[in-house]
């Protein structure tokens, strides 16, 4: 894919664990936690750092996501999707 991961954290302790950058306007924010009873925090996260993201310079987002341990998929209200990991390869 051609892309460049980080991870992000400010001084105020907002935290992105998985910022994937492909490119001009091409990004998207993955928060990954274990079990589906963080999946809230983890959405506020991601919807808090993207508002902090300057669009005019980087675009919006391709995706935010939570990656979790097992469940099911889905989006979220405010455009959230839960992911689980097994939905991303064999």
């Amino acid at each position: 894919m051609e892309a460049d991961v980080f991870h992000y954290r400010d001084e105020t302790e907002l935290e992105v664990d998985a910022i994937v950058d492909a490119g001009t306007d091409r990004w998207a924010a993955f928060e990954i936690k274990l079990g589906t009873g963080r999946i809230d925090d983890a959405a506020r996260s991601l919807l808090k750092f993207a508002d902090r993201v300057d669009t005019e310079h980087c675009g919006e987002p391709a995706a935010l996501g939570v990656i979790v341990g097992n469940g099911y998929g889905y989006k979220r209200r405010g455009g959230v999707s839960v992911i689980p990991i097994g939905a991303l390869g064999p």
